[in-house]
């Protein structure tokens, strides 16, 4: 069954309304009718259970015959901090971290970083990367859209990280394995950081900053994978150990 996203305020208890590029994709695209039947999500995990009652390239009007909880979000909030890759890297963590479950993907400023972006040039980007996100949480069946966030600097990581309950720095010489901290950091975690490095990895500084800030240093096995693998490989065994 066909699914969007609608802001609350465009759902009552008894009807809804689609407009837009929305509304066109049903009609044109879809080529749906009245009477067909989708399902919509307010980005609040609230889905709702709708059939067409009327429909024109710019606005759809439907009845509301059911509502439920999303089924489809983690027990937990994961945020990936991704240090900033070559090409086009960077989209595709976007994209799979949410098919992953991840609440959050924020781009992140290394040392080793080869690609350049003051704070100016990374709002830009980060309209197309909210757009990224947004097409993968309706692909995947999300009960929320995940926020791309503004670009840090792991250089400020104490302040960065200080609320979360559980920051999982993933760094090739680290040698405690990962299926071994998934074990010790329990089940009621709820806000997750997942720190993944650029190209070159992070420096020894930096994986001491991240050890004074609290992070517990991870590695993800014997192979070493791409920086873009790497935040959809620790999500998956998050969701194996983790979700039922």
């Amino acid at each position: 069954m066909p699914r969007f996203f609608i802001t609350p305020d465009a759902v009552s208890a008894e009807t809804a309304v689609i407009t837009g590029d929305d509304a066109y994709h049903i009609s044109r695209s879809l080529r749906m009718r009245v009477g067909e039947e989708l399902t919509l999500c307010d980005a609040c995990g609230n889905d709702y259970f709708c059939r067409i009652t009327s429909i024109t390239d710019s606005d759809v009007t439907l009845a509301v015959t059911g509502s439920a909880a999303t089924e489809t979000e983690p027990p937990y909030k994961v945020t990936v901090f991704q240090a900033l890759a070559k090409g086009d890297k960077v989209d595709t963590v976007i994209q799979k971290s949410v098919e992953c479950g991840a609440f959050a993907v924020t781009p992140l400023v290394t040392s080793r970083c080869t690609v350049k972006l003051s704070a100016a040039d990374a709002e830009k980007k980060r309209g197309r990367w909210q757009r990224i996100a947004a097409e993968g949480a309706k692909q995947c069946g999300r009960g929320i859209i995940p926020e791309v966030t503004s670009l840090c600097d792991i250089k400020n990581a104490e302040s960065i990280f200080a609320d979360f309950d559980a920051v999982l720095f993933c760094y090739e010489k680290a040698e405690r394995p990962l299926r071994g901290v998934l074990g010790t950091i329990g089940t009621d975690v709820e806000r997750i950081a997942v720190v993944i490095g650029p190209e070159g990895g992070f420096s020894e500084d930096e994986a001491r900053l991240m050890e004074k800030a609290g992070a517990v240093t991870v590695s993800l096995g014997k192979r070493i994978l791409r920086t873009e693998s790497a935040a959809p490989f620790i999500l998956a065994c998050l969701s194996y150990e983790y979700e039922s």
